[in-house]
């Protein structure tokens, strides 16, 4: 089979043919119709001291059962978080991080919707939103910003604002329902918010912080770091709220559950539209990668091994 690999820091990616792998104990064996490309696994090539093996989000068909694992059996279409090597023909994935694709959905449907999608509907629920309250969402044009925009009018935003680098991105934002679209680079972005759900960081913090109304919420959930000064805070009584997937993921299931399951609801109504900027065969992993690192997608970067 192909699995994509890279033997350096920053170094180019690469496929090369290994033996397809054994599931272990608790995992199952998916042969991979769809990965999803996220920024995370991104900077860890180009940032990591060692080479990792490239994981995340994959969906296709089960093909094989280790020892111990029960819920799924081959011929079931899973999806989930692989930390194993994920840009791949065939990739195990723990049994514990597989959840099932209903009918009707493809599997490009599930890694655009599902991890995306909890990231989004996890942030929003930590702003703790009201309907009639204003929204601001920043990187809204991203694989999690975009259904968060959408997440957000669902919810009752009375205006969402999506926040975005280039202006060339607020026609594709407009559609998924935003009322404004703002640019980084603008000294002001517009009326304030009652909040906002940061995925970028970095400098982006202090501009996000002061578009809060007082009493405002700013959900930080980027990998990006940051300084926030306490001072933009206390002024206008606001407050800044860190959510992490993996902490849900670990420590509270049946909220994870009910979130993947509401994704899927709204998918099935057509309310939840997931947008899938462009699909990559597996050896063109590299101009996937790109894709992300210039910050040029609209919606989801999606990996097919089977093209």
């Amino acid at each position: 089979m192909r699995r994509v690999r890279y033997e350096s820091t920053g170094g180019p990616l690469f496929p090369e043919d290994v033996p397809v792998p054994e599931p272990g104990p608790g995992e199952l064996l998916v042969r991979c119709d769809a990965v999803g490309v996220t920024l995370p696994v991104v900077r860890k090539v180009t940032e990591a001291a060692e080479p990792i093996p490239l994981g995340g989000e994959i969906a296709g068909e089960v093909v094989a059962v280790g020892d111990g694992a029960t819920r799924f059996r081959a011929g079931d279409r899973v999806t989930g978080l692989c930390f194993g090597h994920g840009y791949a023909d065939f990739a195990p994935l723990r049994e514990d991080m597989a959840s099932p694709i209903p009918e009707g959905a493809s599997a490009v449907d599930a890694v655009t919707l599902v991890r995306s999608g909890l990231v989004a509907l996890g942030a929003l629920e930590a702003a703790r939103p009201e309907p009639g309250e204003t929204a601001l969402v920043t990187a809204a044009a991203s694989g999690v910003g975009h259904l968060a925009v959408q997440l957000a009018g669902l919810r009752g935003a009375a205006r969402v604002v999506g926040a975005v680098s280039d202006p060339g991105k607020a026609d594709f934002v407009r559609a998924l329902g935003a009322d404004e679209v703002v640019t980084y680079a603008e000294p002001g972005w517009g009326d304030p918010v009652d909040y906002a759900l940061d995925a970028v960081g970095g400098d982006l913090l202090t501009p996000a912080v002061a578009a809060l109304a007082p009493g405002g919420r700013l959900v930080a959930y980027s990998s990006g770091g940051g300084t926030i000064h306490a001072y933009d805070l206390l002024v206008g009584a606001k407050s800044v709220i860190g959510f992490q997937m993996a902490r849900i993921a670990r420590g509270k299931p049946e909220v994870y559950e009910r979130w993947r399951q509401e994704l899927w609801r709204l998918f099935a109504e057509g309310s939840l539209k997931p947008a899938v900027h462009e699909e990559f065969a597996l050896e063109d992993a590299a101009k996937a990668h790109a894709v992300i690192e210039s910050r040029s997608n609209l919606g989801k970067v999606v990996l097919r091994p089977s093209t």
